[in-house]
């Protein structure tokens, strides 16, 4: 049964078949050709599989992403980051990436931070005289940041997936986020250099004390969320719910970026987002229940218990497997299948759980900036206008910086769980 639906779900990846319909598909032809069960287990399995309160804060994290955007703050957040960054050269480049971690840890989300950042950063850069298609590859590089630094919804899955804790995957996600986030800075300013681009970064960048009251109210609102997470005034799902009415009240009143008629496109682009991402949970739910009750999850377990003798060929097999899972396979469809298979064996191997999400989320979020189907890459391609061939040449350099901070955070644990330590 696995196997058969395995061979239908990659036949119908390859037919371009959505994501979450392919993954239904097969698990239906499974039950129908291979179980005696009813096929109103479709329907429950479904419902359950997205019945959980954590699940909540995806579609609210959405949300604020595109209020955000909506509202200005993003733009701000440019500002500010043009401000700290900007008088070197290839500033106006390594500003796209601290921009992206400053918005990711609100949003949550790779390709809200990709459209929101991207829709100013990019024209920007290409008008300083970048070629378009670095300015795109940089931007879908750095908005992976937006599942890696917290709270993010990628995290939020595998706490669910895997039965670990969410504000304990926040707290580890820093470490991480600050190391990638550091390595496509320091590569980009070194690029900008030996090409001779940005030498221009400095015009219309405003002073730092000018920029920080600008972007006060953007800048507050991480401290907001996550200071509210750590000291347990809200959990992260209630997080998401905070981060919503502050983006809203921001954007509406203070910036008055957007009134009451903007809302309803706010509303709609922030329901179909969140429609697609829970279609998706809801029918890797169901595959997961049927491959997990035919038992496969225990004989993967026991082979590669029998195949790999320690932590480190374990978790080097994995990243393998798992960037090349990333390429064809949306991440929170392969989180929550894969996950409740993969922690179990790390466990037994010594690996702390927490460890192992934040390698899952880290690889599997390199998928999103790698062919054929990375999302971020689609959406920088079409803030950009450009065509996904054009981009590929200047992408692999960021992949191959982001694969090596994939494997110092894999074999040196203290970058994840540092800071795990400091709030837990």
């Amino acid at each position: 049964m696995t196997s058969f639906m395995l061979i239908v779900m990659v036949a119908l990846f390859a037919l371009s078949v959505p994501i979450a319909v392919a993954i239904a598909a097969a698990a239906i032809g499974g039950i129908s050709f291979f179980t005696t069960m009813p096929l109103i287990v479709v329907a429950q399995k479904l419902m359950t599989s997205i019945d959980s309160f954590p699940l909540m804060a995806v579609p609210f994290f959405i949300l604020a992403g595109n209020l955000m955007e909506a509202g200005g703050i993003s733009a701000r957040l440019v500002e500010f980051a043009k401000s700290v960054v900007g008088n070197i050269q290839g500033g106006l480049a390594c500003s796209c990436v601290l921009t992206c971690m400053i918005f990711a840890s609100v949003s949550g989300s790779s390709v809200a931070t990709t459209f929101a950042i991207g829709a100013i950063i990019i024209p920007a850069m290409i008008a300083h005289g970048y070629p378009k298609e670095f300015a795109a590859a940089l931007q879908a590089t750095s908005a992976e940041l937006g599942v890696i630094i917290p709270p993010s919804i990628p995290m939020i899955l595998y706490g669910v997936s895997a039965e670990v804790s969410i504000g304990e995957m926040f707290a580890a996600g820093f470490g991480p986020g600050l190391l990638i986030g550091g390595a496509l800075t320091l590569f980009t300013y070194l690029t900008c250099k030996y090409h001779g681009w940005g030498k221009r970064d400095r015009e219309g960048r405003i002073g730092f004390v000018k920029a920080t009251e600008r972007a006060a109210l953007a800048l507050l609102m991480p401290f907001i969320i996550i200071g509210g997470i750590y000291r347990g005034v809200f959990t992260p799902t209630e997080a998401s719910v905070v981060a919503v009415v502050y983006a809203f009240i921001v954007g509406m009143f203070v910036y008055r970026a957007f009134g009451w008629a903007d809302l309803a496109p706010i509303l709609r682009k922030s329901v179909l987002s969140s429609a697609v991402i829970m279609f998706i949970i809801a029918a890797a739910g169901l595959f997961s229940f049927l491959i997990t009750r035919a038992g496969v999850p225990a004989a993967i377990g026991a082979w590669i218990s029998e195949t790999f003798g320690s932590a480190g060929s374990y978790l080097l097999a994995v990243n393998l497997f798992l960037f090349v899972v990333g390429m064809f396979v949306e991440t929170s469809a392969s989180i929550i299948v894969l996950a409740p298979i993969l922690a179990p064996v790390a466990t037994h191997f010594g690996v702390d759980p927490v460890h192992f999400g934040l390698i899952m989320v880290v690889n599997l979020a390199l998928g999103m900036v790698t062919p054929p189907f990375g999302v971020n890459l689609f959406a920088a391609c079409q803030v950009a206008g450009l065509s996904l061939e054009q981009i590929i040449g200047r992408l692999v350099p960021f992949v191959i910086v982001v694969f090596a901070c994939l494997m110092v955070i894999t074999y040196v644990p203290a970058v994840t769980l540092f800071f795990r330590g400091l709030v837990y």
